[in-house]
């Protein structure tokens, strides 16, 4: 005997549309809702979208910059220090002896500019901003001022994960941060002359061979010609 047949609604044409109808609009309006409810959570703010977009074209076309700098630097009155409007007043025999040595480069500002231009395309131009603030400090004739001092240059550069940590070993770290216990015009000492050696070796002889370089000197020739 067989069993007595399940209820069932008819549908007819209506229904059947209705029905239709109701599963589109489910199927459209919830990935929306979905995509609302995710945009609120995060808290998604149109105005800090474009802020974030203009600082990440900023960024991009800093990036360019430098990349450019590292294939050649055709405007030098860009790295002139103080008043980057001045003409370049470089002689040739100037520039030339800027490979003599390492100090000579140094002790020639529109040297020292160069080379900070150049280790900005290499990304560390830390080292020598450590080196600068060394001889710096070392001018410090405050004992009040000293202790400061110091503790801001160990903490920008020296200490680990510092923001413009410079490649220094482990022992020259730990004995800069006991010297920083009882601060003194020498404390960095053994630390500067570490990064100094540093750039010396590594830095310094990319810098003659670069573009930076080579056309700064072929354009101090052009003027003489």
């Amino acid at each position: 005997m067989h069993g007595e047949p399940a209820d069932t609604v008819p549908q007819g044409p209506n229904q059947l549309c209705l029905s239709s109808t109701k599963s589109h609009v489910a199927t459209t309006l919830l990935p929306a809702a979905r995509q609302s409810l995710c945009d609120h959570t995060v808290g998604t703010d149109p105005l800090s979208e474009r802020t974030g977009q203009k600082q990440n074209r900023g960024m991009r076309t800093r990036l360019g910059c430098l990349s450019h700098k590292s294939d050649s630097y055709n405007d030098f009155t860009a790295i002139l220090p103080d008043k980057p409007n001045r003409a370049l007043k470089l002689s040739t025999e100037e520039a030339s002896r800027w490979a003599d040595s390492f100090d000579v480069l140094l002790s020639h500002k529109y040297g020292l500019a160069a080379f900070r231009a150049f280790l900005k395309t290499e990304f560390s131009e830390e080292n020598l901003e450590f080196w600068l603030a060394c001889e710096d400090f070392k001018k410090t004739r405050s004992a009040a001022k000293l202790a400061s001092k110091a503790q801001r240059i160990f903490e920008e550069f020296i200490d680990v994960q510092a923001p413009r940590e410079v490649n220094i070993d482990f022992q020259t770290r730990e004995l800069t941060r006991r010297n920083m216990q009882e601060p003194s015009l020498s404390c960095f000492d053994q630390a500067q002359g570490k990064v100094h050696s540093l750039m010396e070796k590594d830095s310094y002889p990319r810098f003659l061979r670069s573009k930076i370089y080579t056309d700064l000197l072929s354009q101090t020739q052009r003027r003489l010609s």
